[in-house]
């Protein structure tokens, strides 16, 4: 707890103001579409495309994604931070390829086409990494939220978790989707606006952003440019680390597509052209909002700390610590309202992703196969408690959520994404052929090891670095690769597989 001096109490007003008026925004929205499971999951499947682009884009731009986007800007230079356009690529090929075919089956959840292609057994065993995913990445966002009170203001980090947890939990159990959507385009306004004020004022400590800009490429010279360079696989400087950053790049664009948090909005939106562009708009929009945490994460870098008789922040804080120590009171609380409207559009998303796919293709199914509207619509509100709380606990009380989250990120590009590939695009995947990619993906992703979570390397990849013991060779992309190759191959090689055709969803929802 820090100490009461340190508080800048007259931001906190203004914040309860904030968390309260989206709270009373959500009440008012779940007044249209709150009443049935269609519309607590889906929104009655009726977003149309403004509100969906802009839900989208408030969804995959989280607190993670902007504390993340400044910190590895300060830590690694500009060619780390990958997560803005690799995310948004992943939009794009999202729309162009995925969105479309989802929408017109009129699925429900991501889990749908999995279940209905491999089984509903299969589909619950899938649903683990999903659920991870979903779980993982809120307590993560929620962590860095808490970090950011605790530096702004100068409140016990877990003020901020609980409260915002709550906000959010409350706001989605009312409301559904619909109130979800309508307060995410206030939050995303909140974020753009926040950092578009701050970033110009915290630069002005260096003579403006081209000054620092022209530092901060002097400083990270080739690590400044947004790509590695071509013939980076010779060179001694990158080693083995411009293959670690394809495998990292081709993760968050394929890696992107199968989350439900995701394709939630698309099977929500009216059509499948609705579909579509939501995630084409939504793409730049992802790019955009990450340049002001870059820009931050620059200032950070080049800043004289010393001089303000402050040690250089740790990079996990470098976002919080340049708002309030060079913006001052007024800038950080501006910039600490938009991290908050960001972590919120994510959390709520997340968990009410989460809950949805266990009502719908756990509870039901496999629980309660003759559960009634009304039981659905509990189990859904249920789920969005049981989640939320989950994510809230692990926030508070796990110190590895980063390394969690990164490694159930792992899962689903190596696990879901050729398993859901499949699923939509191959008429000859079955069965038999989906158990084997999982028993195959498993295998090697777990082989890698993480050290984050202190799993050993069990398999004998190539490339290990010296320093940390981590292999640069491209693990997840050949995992990922090994699996669909097995999922197709024993699909056409095992005669005695059955091959379910993918159909239109018959399930109803009400």
């Amino acid at each position: 707890m820090a100490s009461s001096a340190g508080v800048h109490w007259g931001a906190v007003p203004a914040l309860v103001v904030f968390y309260a008026a989206i709270f009373a925004l959500a009440a008012v929205a779940s007044r249209r579409r709150a009443s049935s499971a269609t519309d607590l999951m889906l929104a009655g499947r009726q977003l149309p495309l403004g509100l969906a682009a802009a839900t989208m884009a408030a969804t995959w731009v989280g607190g993670g994604y902007i504390n993340g986007s400044a910190e590895t800007a300060y830590a690694s230079g500009l060619v780390w931070v990958q997560a803005p356009w690799g995310y948004a690529l992943s939009l794009v090929v999202g729309g162009l390829f995925y969105a479309p075919i989802m929408r017109r089956m009129e699925f429900t959840t991501m889990l749908d086409p999995l279940q209905q292609r491999f089984g509903n057994r299969l589909g619950s065993v899938l649903y683990l990494p999903a659920f991870t995913g979903e779980v993982f990445w809120s307590a993560a966002i929620l962590t860095a939220l808490g970090s950011t009170f605790g530096v702004v203001f100068g409140v016990d980090v877990q003020l901020g978790i609980i409260v915002s947890a709550a906000v959010a939990i409350g706001y989605t159990l009312i409301g559904g989707l619909w109130a979800v959507a309508v307060t995410d385009v206030v939050q995303l306004l909140v974020l753009v606006v926040g950092l578009a004020v701050a970033t110009p004022l915290v630069a002005s400590h260096l003579g403006g952003m081209d000054a620092a800009w022209a530092a901060y490429t002097a400083h990270f010279g080739e690590a400044a440019r947004l790509l590695p360079p071509a013939d980076g696989w010779r060179r001694p400087e990158w080693s083995g680390s411009f293959w670690s950053w394809w495998d990292s790049a081709l993760l968050l664009v394929f890696g992107g597509i199968p989350w439900h948090v995701y394709f939630q909005r698309v099977l929500a939106s009216r059509d499948a052209s609705t579909a579509r562009w939501l995630s084409l708009l939504a793409a730049p929009v992802c790019i955009l909002a990450a340049i002001p945490a870059v820009l931050i994460g620059a200032v950070a870098t080049v800043a004289d700390w010393s001089a303000l008789g402050l040690a250089a922040p740790e990079a996990n804080l470098v976002l919080p610590w340049v708002l309030r120590y060079l913006g001052g009171p007024l800038v950080a609380s501006v910039g600490l309202a938009a991290i908050a409207a960001a972590v919120m559009s994510s959390v709520d998303s997340s968990i009410l992703s989460a809950a949805s796919m266990g009502a719908w293709n756990i509870y039901q199914p496999l629980i309660n196969p003759r559960a009634t509207a009304n039981q659905l619509r509990r189990a859904i509100r249920g789920g969005i408690a049981i989640v939320g709380a989950t994510a809230l606990l692990l926030a508070l009380r796990v110190q590895s959520v980063y390394g969690l989250w990164f490694l159930s990120s792992d899962f689903v590009y190596c696990v879901l994404f050729p398993q859901l590939t499949a699923a939509l695009f191959d008429p000859k995947a079955t069965r038999r052929g989906a158990k084997a990619a999982l028993v195959v993906t498993v295998l090697l992703r777990l082989g890698a090891g993480e050290p984050a979570l202190g799993l050993p390397r069990l398999l004998p990849y190539p490339m290990i670095d010296a320093a940390t013991g981590v292999s640069m060779f491209p693990f997840r992309t050949f995992t990922m690769l090994c699996g669909l190759v097995t999922l197709m191959v024993v699909s056409r090689l095992w005669p005695g597989g059955e091959v379910t055709p993918l159909t239109v969803s018959a399930r109803e929802t009400d």
